[in-house]
């Protein structure tokens, strides 16, 4: 299993912008897909976005055309891009990798991040 450390996240005013980064250690990351998951207070940890090994990409429906997924082997680490944030977007960010292809369950992923928190302000 890969050990997996998030970063980024911070406050921001809703309509900015953040990249959170994931920093992968202890295994071959060029051959994990790699996964992006969200919880809220109080609600169940969601799906976000998700990579595989290759770079095919696959987004939860309320990112799309606003948060983009990417990764870079050489650094062994994955991005999230998100961008025209709003308040509902305000959570805990966990970052999940598991060997080749990824899935959209947190059953799917068995490395997890601690996780970096988004605030996003009205």
């Amino acid at each position: 299993q890969v050990q997996l450390v998030e970063s980024g996240g911070r406050l921001v005013q809703a309509g900015g912008s953040l990249r959170l980064s994931c920093a992968a250690s202890r295994g071959t990351f060029s051959t994990y897909a790699a996964g992006w998951f969200r919880q809220a207070p109080g609600k169940e940890r969601v799906f976000v976005a998700a990579i595989s090994w290759n770079g095919g990409t696959v987004y939860a429906d309320f990112v799309k055309g606003r948060f983009t997924i990417s990764r870079d082997n050489a650094k062994n680490t994955v991005y999230l891009q998100m961008n025209t944030l709003k308040p509902e977007d305000t959570a805990l960010y966990y970052c999940a990798a598991e060997p080749w292809v990824p899935g959209t369950a947190v059953t799917d992923f068995h490395s997890w991040g601690q996780g970096t928190q988004v605030t996003v302000s009205s």
